[in-house]
């Protein structure tokens, strides 16, 4: 289980965030809400590039015409999958290239929208988390979940550099910030600085 995040306002442009669709009924179920809610995809975004989240890369791009960004220090984890896919039983899995990339800093707009684009590596070397201040939302990947974090066990994954990435990127950010992970449900800021047995700060 993956969770795709699809960011749109009221100008209906959207942005598509780790697509992990790799079936035709996921694939539809995605295609059928963006038609349903009339919405206008201008961009593709992997906040890392493990297979589970790119799996509908291709197709995204393919459907709707837009270009991949990825963080350039995950370009070489976006090009392994297709070297491994077939190994973990997904024969049809299809490769995709990133178009553009962005950097710590670097903002992402759609219609009357704007993410910042923080650069958390540990669980993957190139994963970034995007975040709007204003209204206390980040979308996290892997980095963060509730009560737990990222595996650190995979290819260019390291523990210290994680924990680093939650204690100086994500626990800087307000309290009240929701945190829209990879997997699972959501979580808070605040919640998990003071919870989390991986990463809380210490009183």
């Amino acid at each position: 289980m993956e969770n795709t995040y699809v960011l749109h306002d009221e100008t209906k442009e959207a942005i598509i965030i780790d697509p992990g669709c790799y079936e035709a009924a996921e694939r539809e179920e995605l295609t059928s809400f963006i038609e349903a809610n009339d919405l206008k995809v201008v961009r593709l975004i992997n906040t890392h590039c493990h297979i589970d989240h790119v799996f509908g890369n291709a197709f995204v791009k393919k459907k709707y015409g837009v270009k991949l960004t990825i963080h350039q220090e995950d370009e070489a984890t976006l090009k392994s999958v297709e070297v491994y896919a077939p190994a973990y039983g997904f024969q049809n899995f299809e490769t995709s290239e990133a178009d553009d990339f962005f950097e710590e800093g670097d903002q992402v707009n759609f219609g009357n929208s704007t993410l910042e684009v923080l650069f958390t590596p540990g669980h993957a070397p190139g994963h970034v988390v995007l975040v709007n201040q204003q209204q206390n939302i980040c979308i996290g990947g892997d980095v963060l979940f509730e009560g737990s974090i990222g595996r650190t066990d995979l290819p260019g994954g390291d523990f210290d550099t994680l924990i680093r990435s939650i204690h100086e990127k994500l626990f800087t950010l307000d309290e009240k910030t929701t945190v829209y992970p990879g997997h699972g449900g959501t979580t808070t800021v605040g919640k998990e600085k003071v919870s989390n047995p991986f990463c809380a700060l210490s009183k």
